[in-house]
């Protein structure tokens, strides 16, 4: 799906103008784990609120969440807060917990099938991040690391693609940024740090941001 469509999903109307309702769904990514400041969602909600005053966002997501935990957990509150945009980044405790990708991909499916059938939300998800290169990540692991979350990604883009939901490429970011930046990592070696975040969330703005439109 091309990043500039500005179109409600279930109606086709453009976004409503003023105040949004932006609904973060996902993992620690979302909250900020490793950083001082908030993670991408926060900083990118800081950027919103300048272009969309008045703005609310409902925060959903929780430290090592996976995609079964999105759908126990999350998903009702989050439709209730009938949202206008919903970003979705998760995945990365999916590979951890030894998900296989047929398990992962129904319950992506079901995430997003969701969404699209009982919100009006203009959805944006991100892939998979590259950090096979993380300290915390074993030398002898790396290798294999990387292609699951190469696999697990395909997955996200094939379901994503069915959806007509923008994905935001944060694996390539991440492939070509993070060895030449470690300092994108923080002290846990797992985590981006707060410049890491930063980074994502400067990259990331523009595809929230033409989508939200004026």
């Amino acid at each position: 799906m091309v990043e500039n469509q500005k179109q409600d999903q279930k109606t086709g109307a453009p976004m409503k103008s003023g105040p949004i309702t932006y609904l973060a769904l996902g993992d620690s990514t979302g909250v900020g784990q490793g950083a001082r400041n908030g993670g991408y969602v926060d900083r990118m909600f800081r950027k919103l609120v300048l272009e969309r005053p008045g703005s609310r966002l409902v925060n959903l997501c929780v430290s090592g969440a996976t995609t079964f935990d999105v759908i126990r957990d999350q998903l009702d509150d989050g439709v209730g807060a009938d949202p206008d945009l919903v970003t979705l980044g998760i995945g990365i405790n999916d590979i951890g917990h030894g998900l296989s990708i047929h398990e992962f991909g129904e319950n992506y499916q079901s995430i997003l099938a969701r969404l699209k059938r009982e919100t009006r939300a203009v959805v944006i998800v991100t892939n998979i991040p590259d950090i096979s290169s993380g300290p915390r990540i074993p030398a002898v692991m790396r290798t294999e690391y990387h292609q699951m979350i190469i696999d697990f990604n395909q997955k996200v883009q094939e379901i994503a693609a069915a959806h007509g939901v923008t994905v935001f490429d944060i694996y390539s970011v991440t492939r070509e940024q993070l060895p030449a930046h470690p300092e994108y990592f923080s002290a846990d070696g797992f985590h981006p740090s707060d410049a890491g975040y930063e980074m994502w969330a400067e990259q990331m703005w523009p595809t929230l941001s033409r989508i939200i439109g004026d």
